[in-house]
């Protein structure tokens, strides 16, 4: 036998597993590192986050990730090139982190790396499949590091009938549903996403879906407008505008937002070609402030609206809603959604006992731990309206 494939073997036997999870998200921001220590699997779950940081990348690096990101015509060398060039820089981040921490790479039994996003196409007329492209090959950390790593796990999701978002359904079950409690586990990164877990803890009564922008259209606008920052520090730029209620309701009548939910969306839908084609087929006029502030209540109402269609009204009282991602630290953003939403209860994820900043990572080292420990993987299971699968890639490190 392979001797990677028995290390494989004994890591599934083993009472605990340290696991790093990677998570590089559309805002571009870095690499989010969560090293984590898990026990069972499901809802069996425990997990303990030993470390976590995020590494910033250079600004020239991000703009060769913009110059393929989203794009409906790339130069193709470039996008080829990349997929080398954000595995190599994921695997020396890695090992700088873990010299930092004072850990060997031989102490850690896997990776999960999410890889970095460059394209999401679901196509719900069905006539094509949905699709989507993660780039930072996961054989270039497994060598460069020498442990075994799990990467593109979108792609079994599709396959398995899915959109391949959002996926953090599966550590929100498993780590954050509470028996006797309606909660929603709200993340607003680039995109807003939601899961409902409700008080049964019944897989099926599961709900998850894309909500629409969170973060990327604020993020994109202030680069394009305010030369010298990425977003909107504390809302302070927003908090000077006022509010254009026209634009807002435009926005809120695109076609996204009347889809069937579950449903998930990008940059590649929701991006300032977009935005400025609604405010210029409109002729609206509104300063860059006001603009901002607009934008921030869209993020603010898309949520709102998704989870008071989706989710049965009588589960949205007294609902705790649990927010994680860069929106969380928004107060302008959450103050709305405490205003819209007054029967739940708003909170960040912090208080469950997982950093903020560190959960998305933690969701992925998740994904890596089920794939290596579920004894009871189904063809036909789901969770909700998802499927329910062993996700992820396997790379060895030889």
């Amino acid at each position: 036998m392979n001797p990677q494939i028995a290390q494989l073997y004994r890591i599934s036997q083993q009472p605990n597993r340290l696991i790093l999870g990677l998570m590089s998200g559309t805002s571009l921001d870095g690499l989010d590192l969560a090293l984590c220590r898990f026990s069972g699997f499901g809802l069996n779950t425990q997990v303990e986050l030993i470390k976590h940081q995020t590494i910033p990348y250079p600004e020239d690096f991000k703009q060769s990730i913009r110059e393929v990101f989203a794009k409906e015509q790339i130069y193709f060398p470039s996008l080829s090139t990349l997929n080398a060039q954000i595995g190599r820089l994921h695997a020396q981040y890695i090992l700088d982190s873990l010299q930092s921490w004072g850990i060997a790479p031989n102490e850690v039994d896997a990776i999960a790396s999410h890889g970095q996003t460059v394209m999401h196409r679901p196509i719900r007329s069905g006539n094509l499949p949905n699709s989507t492209l993660q780039i930072g090959d996961g054989d270039h950390i497994a060598h460069l590091t020498g442990i075994i790593t799990l990467s593109d796990f979108r792609q079994k999701h599709i396959a398995g009938g899915g959109e391949g978002a959002p996926l953090a359904v599966y550590g929100d079950y498993f780590l954050f549903s509470k028996k006797g409690e309606h909660r929603i586990l709200l993340n607003i990164g680039g995109i807003g996403n939601f899961t409902y877990l409700s008080a049964s803890q019944d897989p099926k009564d599961i709900l998850v879906t894309d909500t629409g922008p969170g973060n990327t259209l604020l993020d994109a606008y202030v680069r394009q407008h305010f030369p010298g920052f990425n977003y909107d520090k504390d809302a302070r730029l927003a908090k000077q505008g006022i509010l254009h209620l026209p634009l807002l309701d435009s926005m809120l009548n695109l076609p996204f937002f009347h889809e069937a939910f579950p449903k998930s969306t990008g940059p590649e839908y929701f991006n300032l070609e977009l935005l400025n084609q609604v405010i210029q087929e409109n002729a609206y006029s509104l300063t860059p402030v006001d603009t901002l502030r607009t934008l921030t209540e869209l993020t603010a109402q898309s949520i709102s609206q998704a989870m008071q269609s989706y989710i049965p009204a009588i589960r949205t009282t007294d609902c705790q809603l649990i927010v994680s991602g860069g929106g969380s630290k928004n107060p302008l953003l959450m103050e709305r959604l405490a205003k819209i939403n007054p029967n739940m209860q708003l909170m960040e994820s912090d208080r469950l006992g997982i950093a903020s900043d560190a959960k998305e990572a933690v969701l992925f080292a998740l994904l890596a731990n089920e794939t290596l420990m579920d004894d009871q993987v189904a063809r036909d299971r789901q969770l909700g309206d998802s499927p329910w699968l062993s996700l992820g890639k396997i790379s060895l490190p030889n």
